[in-house]
């Protein structure tokens, strides 16, 4: 699986690597005419071998809002999980896949009658 960590800024340069990550892209966010307002994600990746548990610490700093825009997806990613502090979105590759998803594990839904 990959774990794709984001690094904000006002500059095109890329940050410097955190250790354990590789740099994979840069996005230009927001193109303002002034520079200063220009806002840039600079996405890292890590490649981690699945094992029950490998990502409960990410998860918990995702939940605790101490770190935020994580992605983890499968190594075709075809399928991304996108935690955040309130829940998670999950990416799936086909609508039977979402609904299979959706019947095992109805216990995650929210109780607003959208499932949102």
């Amino acid at each position: 699986m990959y774990v794709i960590t984001p690094t904000w800024t006002t500059e095109a340069e890329v940050p410097p690597v955190k250790p354990g990550t590789e740099y994979w892209q840069s996005l230009l966010v927001v193109d303002d005419p002034d520079p200063e307002f220009r806002t840039y994600c600079h996405l890292f990746t890590t490649r981690r071998p699945w094992q029950r548990g490998c990502v409960d610490d990410l998860l918990r700093d995702t939940a605790d809002d101490k770190v935020a825009g994580i992605l983890i997806t499968d190594t075709r990613m075809q399928r991304i999980h996108h935690p955040y502090d309130g829940g998670a979105d999950v990416f799936l590759t086909t609508s039977d896949e979402r609904d299979q998803m959706r019947d095992r594990h109805v216990d995650w839904l929210s109780s607003h009658p959208s499932g949102l």
